[in-house]
């Protein structure tokens, strides 16, 4: 039987054979496909652009001020949700602190899907806090799931540390679905009386609370990119520690779990103890692959551990459970031991978790270790695994280690056999992905929280000082374009039909590929400037 991750590399194929006469595709989910590796056959896109001046004293963009921008949609006031494009709908996680709707008062999570073309408010998911704090549903953090998009339906992760599936179109088809109770979503848990439900409101088809059925436990916030396997969503649980960051509320809670896409219904969830190992918390985004005939979740743990698991599942008392291929230590034993005795988390030189996506490649998987931010820098790996290897394979599933890295939330992109990604210290490293080789490595001069994405010919990445970085792919560095984009770029770019999505903090640009040809003739690349001392080893 085909696989999903088949169909996608057709499709990648077919796109392929077409953009020279202006083939364009989607971007449905995390990482473009399952595999999460984020590269595009898209072509002719823009490397030139100005985000525009504001009007006035408000936060409006004046569009008679950009250049080569379509349209900008106003956010909240913090973006860390990655937008993803499906049939004509772009939809990006915020918070609510420039509410579209005045009845939604107040710090919520929101999604918002909008119109590709305009960038018009078509609806809008807004979810109450837990009023847990920092511990569980950090204050104005809003939604920083990337939805995940199939058909008419969006899968996502909520604040509320829940998974729903939600109506693509909205309430403004009407109220589908099993689940009726969206005006009472809206306010909040009884007794508080239920909300108005209006047709720019989300309409909820499914709920599937992770805190009362799993006994979840999230620290800080709640967030993945949900994985669709055929007829499966997998999500990252988000279960981890509580205030003091020594105590694990719920040690047995998974850290990542299966549902059946259509109904919510849990299909299995995994045994392999990652929760009583969990460093911090457990962010990462599950990935996808074959080898053979065998099917690999591939899941980054927050015990800094990577592991390959089955979408079969074995009966533990009662409980399905994921059958395991394979595990690997992301962190050298240098890492976490030094004169016999353990090094402690947080420290410059202690280990790490994963946050960053698995990246499924030719029967590899590619992973940096990293940690929260606020946690400051420190010292990384890159690691390409041996997929074909079962058991505990940390010592023979190294096909090769990369640790001229600091510590990376960044997912990598690989094209044309080289890997391109960034680190929390602001490095771009090119390597190449059969051996590990580094090619180079560019300095951006600011951390990098998002990702880089690979399309054109080009590497995109933005940066936590609001600069957009252009550089040419290959094996030779070359800075093509940094743009001001005037606030913080903490999500990773993404392309779908023509167009660059942006999410800066506070607004989402649509930045169009038509019209560039005189300002492309008129831009010659720039060779990097000198590189400043890496912090990482």
């Amino acid at each position: 039987m085909t696989s999903i991750l088949h169909k996608a590399a057709l499709g990648i194929a077919l796109a392929t054979a077409v953009t020279s006469i202006g083939y364009a595709v989607d971007w449905p989910m995390w990482g473009n496909n399952n595999s999460r590796n984020m590269i595009s056959p898209e072509t002719n896109l823009p490397t030139q652009w100005d985000a525009g001046r504001y009007v006035g004293n408000t936060e409006e963009i004046d569009l008679k001020t950009t250049k080569n921008i379509r349209w900008v949609a106003k956010l909240g006031s913090q973006t860390y949700g990655n937008p993803t494009v499906l049939n004509g709908r772009v939809f990006v996680g915020t918070n609510n602190e420039s509410p579209r709707d005045p009845a939604n008062k107040g710090d919520r999570g929101v999604v918002m899907c909008l119109d590709e073309k305009t960038g018009k408010l078509l609806w809008q998911f807004a979810a109450p806090k837990l009023g847990t704090g920092k511990v569980s549903d950090w204050e104005y953090l809003g939604i920083c799931s990337s939805p995940a998009l199939e058909g008419d339906k969006v899968w996502i992760v909520t604040n509320r540390c829940e998974v729903m599936c939600l109506d693509a179109k909205g309430m403004a088809d009407g109220n589908d679905g099993p689940y009726k109770d969206e005006g009472q979503y809206k306010a909040g848990p009884l007794p508080k009386p239920a909300m108005p439900v209006t047709p720019l409101d989300a309409d909820i088809l499914w709920r599937f609370d992770m805190r009362e059925e799993l006994g979840v436990f999230p620290h800080n916030i709640t967030n993945c990119g949900p994985l669709l396997v055929g007829d499966k969503v997998i999500v990252t649980t988000s279960n981890g520690v509580d205030w003091t960051h020594t105590n694990i509320p719920n040690a047995k809670a998974p850290c990542l779990a299966m549902l059946d896409k259509n109904t919510g219904a849990l299909l299995g969830e995994e045994s392999a103890g990652v929760g009583a190992k969990t460093l911090h918390s457990n962010w990462s985004s599950a990935a996808y692959g074959k080898v053979g005939e065998e099917d690999h979740i591939i899941f980054g743990g927050g015990d800094g551990w990577c592991y390959g698991f089955n979408t079969a599942t074995d009966d533990k008392d009662g409980v399905k459970t994921f059958k395991e291929h394979w595990r690997y230590d992301c962190n050298p034993p240098e890492y976490r031991f030094k004169d016999g005795k353990p090094l402690k988390y947080a420290t410059y030189e202690g280990p790490s978790e994963v946050i960053a996506t698995p990246v499924f490649y030719k029967n590899r998987v590619y992973v940096p270790i990293g940690q929260d931010p606020e946690h400051g820098e420190g010292i990384g790996q890159l690691v390409c695994i041996d997929m074909t290897k079962k058991g505990d394979i940390s010592k023979t599933g190294t096909l090769w280690s990369y640790k001229k890295i600091s510590r990376s939330l960044s997912t990598p992109a690989i094209s044309d056999g080289l890997l391109y990604v960034g680190d929390f210290s602001g490095f771009v490293h090119c390597l190449d992905a059969e051996t590990g080789q580094p090619y180079w490595v560019y300095d951006t001069k600011s951390h990098i929280w998002g990702s880089t994405m690979v399309a054109d010919g080009k590497v995109f990445i933005g940066t936590e000082d609001g600069d957009f970085v252009i550089l040419a792919a290959g094996k030779t560095l070359k800075e093509i374009s940094k743009i001001d984009m005037r606030s913080p770029v903490y999500a990773s770019p993404i392309v779908a039909n023509g167009t660059i999505y942006v999410a800066t903090h506070t607004h989402l640009y649509a930045v169009d590929s038509k019209g560039l040809a005189a300002s492309r003739a008129a831009s010659k690349p720039i060779v990097a400037s000198a590189p400043r001392k890496q912090t990482g080893r």
